[in-house]
């Protein structure tokens, strides 16, 4: 099973991001970077499940590489990296974890494979809206990236979490996250 998103990302966004191509790539270059912490922080917080912490592991190398990916596209540009900015979308979205360790755990894993799987379908839209060339071949492979990282993070949740009524979980959860989305001016960032 994978995750379907309840909704596509609207065309004023994508028109907004290829407005102002730099502030997205400052923006990709961040979330890449959160994205490997998040990976190490749930293989730290979770040593007695070593699936997990194999994956987490691999996934926090690969976020790392995509980060070290975007910031050579910015030092072309000749940018700067502005310091982290908190983002609503994902901030909202962690708001809707649930306490209690079982819940807690799940909903981490979801929330993940939800922001992932975002991303997947807004690097697939900036990929497809690009012109032919290295930066359209640099979106594609990372939109091909994005979706092995939302089917992990629900194939873990599926291996760990199996008594739980994990569909509609998701189900509720990707029924929020359709909301906060629509309520989120658009800004040339990934979420």
């Amino acid at each position: 099973m994978t995750i379907h998103l309840h909704c596509d990302s609207s065309d004023a966004w994508l028109q907004t991001v290829l407005a102002d191509f730099d502030t997205f790539l400052l923006d990709h270059a961040a979330n890449e970077k959160k994205a490997s912490g998040v990976a190490l922080n749930l293989a730290a917080h979770y040593p007695d499940k070593p699936d997990l912490v194999a994956a987490m592991i691999d996934l926090a190398i690969e976020e790392l590489s995509h980060y070290r990916d975007v910031f050579k596209l910015i030092r072309e540009r000749h940018l700067t990296i502005p310091p982290d900015a908190k983002d609503p979308y994902v901030n909202q979205l962690r708001g809707l974890i649930r306490k209690g360790s079982e819940n807690y755990f799940l909903d981490r894993l979801l929330v993940a494979g939800i922001i992932e799987a975002r991303g997947l379908e807004r690097f697939t839209k900036i990929a497809l809206a690009l012109p032919s060339g290295p930066l359209k071949g640099f979106y594609q492979a990372i939109a091909h990236s994005e979706a092995r990282h939302a089917n992990l993070f629900f194939k873990l949740a599926e291996q760990y979490c199996p008594n739980v009524a994990l569909q509609a979980r998701l189900d509720e959860l990707l029924a929020t996250e359709m909301k906060i989305l629509n309520q989120l001016p658009h800004r040339a960032m990934l979420h």
